[in-house]
Order: structure tokens, then C-alpha cells, then sequence
């Protein structure tokens, strides 16, 4: 899914012509530890990005690593679906955040690819939210 993420993330900063300073948070989910890190590598190798002090991950926030032992979190849908509702717009309510990328992500999966062996496609959707104050 990190990879799906980059490309998302990647396309729009090309839109907004490489400005990622309109954003206060990016907002991925679920990524978890491990693809939050290989999110980071992919962006600086393939798209010369670092986006590491505005990024937040859904399943990060959810899930204390080292007293639960998660490491990938949980479900994308689960995960951002409780973030953006019980924190991120409220946040944007009470103008704490006035702008940001939420990239919510989520594996297409498929029994047939999962007994072949093959890689779980992924895709991550961008929406823009932001504060009316």
C-alpha cells in the first residue's frame, strides 16, 4: 500500500506545482510502522520528497506499537474512518488544522491472486480537507 500512497501523494504535489507547505498534516492509514517507513523511502527515491514532519498514520495513532506489539497496524478503512472522525475534523473544526491531505489506503483483495502467489494490488484515493476559519 505505501507504494500506492507515494503515487497518490507524489501526484498531487505535482498538481500543486511541488508545494507541500499549503498542508499541516498528511494524513495516510493504515501504513502502520513498517509501511510508514518504506512510504518515506519510496518518496525520497522515486519522487525526491520527505514528507516525515507533516506525515501522520492512522494505524500509528491507534495502536501503541510497543505495548501492543503492531508493527502494521490494523484495517485502512477501520483505521481512517475512526481518525478522521474522532480526531482530524475536529481538529479542522476548531481551527487547530486548517489544511490536509487525507490518503486513506486499502488493499484490493483477491483469493485468487493471494493462492497464485502474486502481489495484493493497492490503491490509495486523496481527499483535500480544510478549516472554514
Amino acid at each position: 500500500m505505501a507504494p500506492a500512497a507515494a503515487r497518490t501523494i507524489a501526484g498531487i504535489v505535482e498538481d500543486l506545482k511541488g508545494d507541500l507547505s499549503d498542508f499541516d498534516r498528511i494524513v495516510t492509514g493504515d501504513l502502520g510502522h513498517i509501511g510508514s517507513d518504506i512510504l518515506y523511502k519510496y518518496l525520497a527515491r522515486e519522487y525526491h520528497l520527505d514528507i516525515q514532519s507533516l506525515h501522520d498514520d492512522c494505524g500509528k495513532l491507534i495502536f501503541a506499537r510497543e505495548a501492543q506489539d503492531v508493527h502494521g497496524g490494523g484495517s485502512g478503512a477501520g483505521c481512517c474512518a475512526s481518525m478522521l472522525c474522532a480526531h482530524f475534523l475536529g481538529a479542522l473544526a476548531a481551527g487547530d488544522l486548517k489544511r490536509i491531505l487525507f490518503v486513506p489506503t486499502g488493499a484490493l483483495l483477491s483469493a485468487a491472486t493471494v493462492k497464485q502467489g502474486r502481489t495484493i494490488p493497492s490503491v490509495a484515493h486523496a481527499v483535500i480537507l480544510e478549516s472554514k476559519q
